[in-house]
């Protein structure tokens, strides 16, 4: 469970590491209400990620847990990879990122280009996850998951708390949700001052089904964000912190996430990702309604994408 106390820490900690990412108003015209842009796909690596890697690296840190001949260890070919890659190669100390044997070339030549050892093994990433904390067990080297442990979803969470800062009286909060680390950060850091809607692909449903269920569950993923919002299922603090804070879920068809997607590159210049569009789908869709006064703020979590594909 984490707490704002808890993105605090991480916001101290991070302090000069992490990009103060900006807000762009939305056409006044768009949507009932008024809407703003986080444009947190402007942090390092192009993604969120980079916030939660560098306060869960400094944490083990201080705690003495991160050996510098071993340092950190990753599952994941995608945006965590290269934000705990990135991570470790500003704090000094090696990074192991462990990918499926099939991940993309292009993104297994951006991990080594930072400086990551990279291990290609197993046809699924259920595999490489469970080869990486084989890893961490035998080296001693600090695990670090994409989205479902406490100092990486605090230090996402400092979205958020920038987002209150920079847009004052914000009510609604739109993220995008795969593992629900983005989610659970933010959803904390905002509490009591703002509500969290979590949007999600009708592709990738974690938290919708966890939230039906009662308890998270498996979900079959499809889609065209499938890339950055293809968790299986919902993290274990993303589930707590959205039952906790009362996280309202809606979904998106991906008809609408690549309509959002083009509409924020044809009329904002933004080049974003599918999975950081489905937010902004939400209300492209009508999926969510703002009041005709009501202060809405989209975050846009990533931009690692070809930008041909616009």
């Amino acid at each position: 469970m984490i707490t704002r106390t808890h993105v605090d820490e991480a916001a101290d900690r991070t302090a000069g590491l992490t990009r103060l990412t900006p807000v762009v108003e939305a056409d006044r015209d768009a949507f009932p209400g008024q809407a703003w842009f986080k444009c947190e796909f402007m942090q390092h690596t192009g993604t969120f990620k980079a916030r939660g890697a560098l306060n869960r690296i400094l944490a083990s840190k201080e705690r003495g847990e991160l050996r510098p001949d071993v340092g950190v260890v990753v599952a994941s070919g995608g945006n965590a990879g290269l934000a705990n890659a990135y991570a470790a190669a500003q704090l000094g100390v090696p990074a192991t990122v462990f990918v499926p044997a099939a991940a993309p070339e292009v993104k297994v030549q951006k991990l080594k280009a930072i400086g990551a050892t990279v291990v290609q093994g197993g046809a699924e990433y259920a595999e490489a996850y469970q080869a990486a904390v084989a890893y961490a067990r035998e080296t001693g080297a600090v695990y670090c998951h994409a989205y479902d442990q406490p100092e990486i979803a605090a230090g996402a969470g400092t979205v958020g708390s920038e987002l209150l800062e920079q847009v004052p009286g914000v009510e609604t909060v739109l993220v995008a949700v795969g593992g629900g680390g983005l989610m659970a950060g933010v959803a904390a850091a905002v509490e009591g001052q703002a509500k969290v809607v979590a949007v999600e692909p009708h592709g990738a449903p974690t938290l919708h089904s966890a939230l039906a269920a009662g308890e998270p569950v498996d979900v079959a993923v499809s889609g065209v964000a499938a890339d950055s919002l293809g968790a299986r299922r919902i993290g274990d603090i993303g589930f707590s912190v959205a039952v906790r804070t009362g996280v309202e879920s809606v979904l998106v068809s991906d008809h609408h996430i690549v309509a959002a997607r083009t509409q924020l590159w044809n009329t904002y210049r933004m080049v974003v990702e599918h999975g950081a569009a489905a937010a902004y789908a939400a209300l492209t869709s009508g999926a969510y309604r703002p009041r005709p006064d009501e202060r809405v703020a989209v975050i846009l979590c990533g931009a690692n994408t070809d930008p041909a594909s616009l």
